[in-house]
């Protein structure tokens, strides 16, 4: 795996050019990330591009991330197989069983969100301009944990280093996000704390980092529909985090989108931000509203 992203980074690092923003793209991506360009236009970009390499697949499809690209029909068969019995239903049902456990004061998390939590996790995460700042899913759960008097792992773990804790919160915004399951995402971009959070986002998502100097688009735009080997298939951007809180079948467990950032980080030898530090947060911003208009499908299966 190693040798072969090497090799792969070689051929992408032979067509880099430079942009006005100083980030390196390969050539021809100029049309895709352009400075002056609106958050739409960009969207817009971005789409027809992944329509034009993959013409084939209707944009709702991508909400099933590498499953959606017909070059990885072995692992959709796979994937459509596992879902009949979801190997991530226990820990679904965890999260289930936490969100409706009352806290000492007798709420519930229910309690802190409208509608009970039903059909809003389309909107997240969203600008708070009272605290300016990114506020993920996740955030707002330990929050409402937090102000009911609940003690659970996660409300005070350091979650890029306790595993338990951060599973169990993973387990529990699978299941606030399984509330809102098939709803289109839906990025509230209007305020200009949110404008500049989704540059930052987009920012990182389009900047080499770490020893193999590697961007996020290098796997997921230029190289989408690669398969390594080793069960290392490359997803598109376009729908990258709507099955997220996911369960990876090397990691036979729920976790976070921000787990996933990490991971990916830490693969091409960068150091990972910090769990819900303003960089993932904007990040995620970023990749849910390119992703705007597709359905949650979280929490499911992914390679």
């Amino acid at each position: 795996m190693k040798g072969l992203l090497l090799t792969a980074l070689a051929g992408t690092c032979a067509l880099g050019v430079a942009t006005s923003t100083g980030t390196a793209l390969p050539s021809g991506y100029d049309e895709i990330y352009k400075a002056d360009q609106t958050p739409e236009e960009h969207r817009d970009a971005f789409r027809a591009y992944f329509k034009d390499k993959f013409p084939e697949v209707t944009m709702e499809e991508y909400a099933n991330g590498l499953y959606a690209l017909p070059v990885f029909s072995s692992y959709r068969q796979e994937w459509e197989e596992s879902m009949d019995f979801p190997p991530y239903q226990d820990g679904l049902d965890r999260g289930q069983q936490l969100w409706e456990t009352e806290f000492p004061n007798g709420k519930t998390f229910a309690s802190c969100f409208d509608n009970e939590g039903k059909n809003i996790a389309q909107r997240y995460p969203y600008w708070d301009e009272e605290r300016q700042q990114v506020r993920t899913a996740e955030m707002d759960l330990i929050d409402c944990a937090k102000e009911n008097g609940a003690d659970y792992p996660f409300v005070s773990a350091d979650l890029g280093k306790d595993q338990k804790a951060r599973v169990q919160l993973a387990e529990l915004t699978a299941h606030f996000y399984d509330l809102s399951r098939g709803q289109p995402i839906d990025i509230d971009l209007s305020k200009e704390g949110a404008k500049k959070a989704f540059e930052k986002g987009r920012s990182i998502y389009w900047s080499r980092r770490g020893q193999l100097n590697f961007a996020c688009y290098h796997c997921h735009v230029d190289l989408s529909g690669n398969n390594f080997g080793g069960g290392q298939p490359l997803s598109a951007g376009l729908g990258h985090t709507t099955a997220w809180p996911a369960q990876r079948i090397d990691w036979a467990r729920i976790e976070t989108i921000h787990q996933r950032y990490a991971t990916c980080f830490s693969q091409v030898r960068a150091k990972p931000y910090k769990h819900m530090g303003e960089e993932y947060n904007a990040l995620e911003l970023y990749e849910k509203y390119m992703s705007g208009g597709l359905p949650l499908t979280a929490p499911s299966m992914r390679n």
